[in-house]
């Protein structure tokens, strides 16, 4: 039997553009927009009445960059597939891409099988999959053909972490080569990480071994260097290139170098590199591990580059690389060295607020917001116009947002799984009211109605942004 929602009066904004429009959902999809008043819209009944005056509708975020239960260090991210979907509904995101991994000396079949069944059953909301690939050589070339396939069509590379997940520049271009073949892109973790081990050896043998040293030893320049290095590849192999979590000046001015000269290239950002800063990693009695990521906080002066790079696009996306790990037990592995500190921060539930207060700050527009948070990432890995959007045969996955609310961040309050929140006593404008995940109420007047298992595996198609 076909089940109708209206939603009424609210200013609806895309990427596109912003109009009080109602909006029809039938069976899971937009079915309709019509100007707010008018008879069309008048017209419309269905069974279920949401009223939006006064608030945005916007399309539900899409988070390209989380790592649920993912391993690192010896321990596993503290968010499951549940908790974790959970917070990101809580937080208006209605689709994850997560990370599914390759042991070296593995398949990558295996690999992406285990978090096929880690996340069955489990997600309150939608779901796809890039795959991590630690271990180039010719059997594993030929199963990225496969995947891309299967619509796992993004392959994630480091040029951090010898000895874990790291590739030399001949695996990377190998990797590449292959992405250019089967219309596969390869997104890279660009820092220089066999220097960052040099100067960590040097560092801890000096006696240095607070958590603010972790940003010390991965230089911003070691951050640009890789990611001048992984473009020069890219550009042999004639191959697209993502690069993730980019938090540093120096290679954001690498980006833009190659973007300018027509290249594939895009960049990603996060919200801790554009909120938070070397300030944190310097918190005395070790809360300054609570904000150990790779690549690391900055100083704060290489904020206003990054807010420049997402205004002149040649930063596309905003994910947050959610791989939260408690202070308790997970980030204390690390007292007495910092480099047995979990890398991660906790965010999924966070970065369509901290979004909207940089609409309220000036730093950039709402249909920008919009952009960074939804359309281009749902673009960018072969999402779109399934998500990503509000318009006729889009999955009805719609946030009704607050622009007037007022609230405080705090780990009191948050629905993600760790005992802190990176943005404690941040007060910030805007919030999240009611959640729909394919037509399906999800929050409803900032009530968890949703469910386990409601979330649906989504195969994507290619990068939609190539030349």
């Amino acid at each position: 039997m076909s089940t109708r929602t209206l939603i009424r009066g609210g200013l609806v904004v895309t990427a596109a553009e912003e109009i009080h429009a109602d909006v029809l959902i039938e069976d899971g999809r937009i079915a309709a927009l019509a100007a707010s008043g008018t008879a069309a819209a008048g017209a419309w009944t269905a069974e279920h009445v949401i009223d939006a005056t006064g608030k945005y509708v916007i399309p539900g975020g899409v988070d390209a960059h989380t790592h649920m239960e993912f391993p690192f260090g010896g321990t596993f991210s503290a968010d499951s597939f549940e908790t974790g979907t959970r917070a990101a509904a809580w937080g208006g995101t209605t689709t994850i891409v997560d990370f599914a991994v390759q042991t070296v000396g593995h398949p990558l079949r295996e690999g992406l099988d285990a978090y096929y069944a880690k996340a069955d059953g489990k997600c309150a909301i939608d779901y796809a999959f890039h795959m991590i690939v630690s271990d180039v050589n010719e059997r594993t070339l030929k199963e990225l053909d496969l995947l891309v396939e299967e619509g796992v069509t993004s392959f994630k590379l480091f040029m951090a972490y010898p000895g874990v997940f790291y590739s030399d520049d001949g695996q990377i271009l190998r990797a590449m080569q292959r992405a250019s073949a089967n219309g596969g892109l390869i997104m890279m973790h660009a820092e220089n990480g066999i220097a960052i081990d040099v100067l960590v050896e040097q560092a801890l043998a000096r006696g240095e071994t607070d958590p603010r040293y972790h940003g010390e030893v991965r230089r911003a320049l070691l951050e640009a260097e890789a990611t001048h290095r992984a473009i020069q590849l890219a550009r042999v192999a004639d191959a697209p290139l993502y690069v993730v979590h980019v938090s540093a000046e120096e290679a954001v001015a690498e980006l833009a170098a190659a973007r300018d000269k027509g290249l594939n290239v895009f960049g990603e950002t996060c919200p801790q590199y554009l909120f938070l800063s070397t300030d944190n990693l310097a918190e005395p009695d070790f809360e300054g591990a609570k904000y150990v990521c790779s690549t690391p906080l900055r100083p704060r002066e290489h904020q206003a580059a990054l807010w420049r790079g997402l205004r002149t696009n040649d930063l596309q996306v905003v994910s947050t690389d959610h791989c939260p790990f408690c202070f308790t037990g997970q980030k204390e592995l690390g007292r007495g060295d910092f480099s047995k500190i979990p890398n991660g921060l906790p965010g999924v539930e966070n970065r369509m607020d901290l979004l909207h207060q940089a609409v309220v700050d000036g730093h950039i527009s709402r249909r920008r917001w919009i952009e960074i948070a939804c359309a281009a990432p749902a673009r960018m890995f072969g999402l779109y116009p399934k998500k990503g959007t509000i318009a006729p045969g889009a999955d009805a996955d719609i946030v009704i947002y607050d622009p007037h609310a007022e609230q405080v961040m705090s780990a009191e309050t948050h629905h993600m799984n760790v005992d802190y929140s990176a943005y404690e006593g941040k007060r910030v404008t805007g919030q999240v009211e009611t959640v729909l995940s394919r037509g399906e109420v999800v929050i409803d007047a900032r009530t968890y109605t949703g469910r386990a298992g409601h979330g649906l595996y989504t195969p994507r198609s290619t990068c939609q942004y190539l030349n």
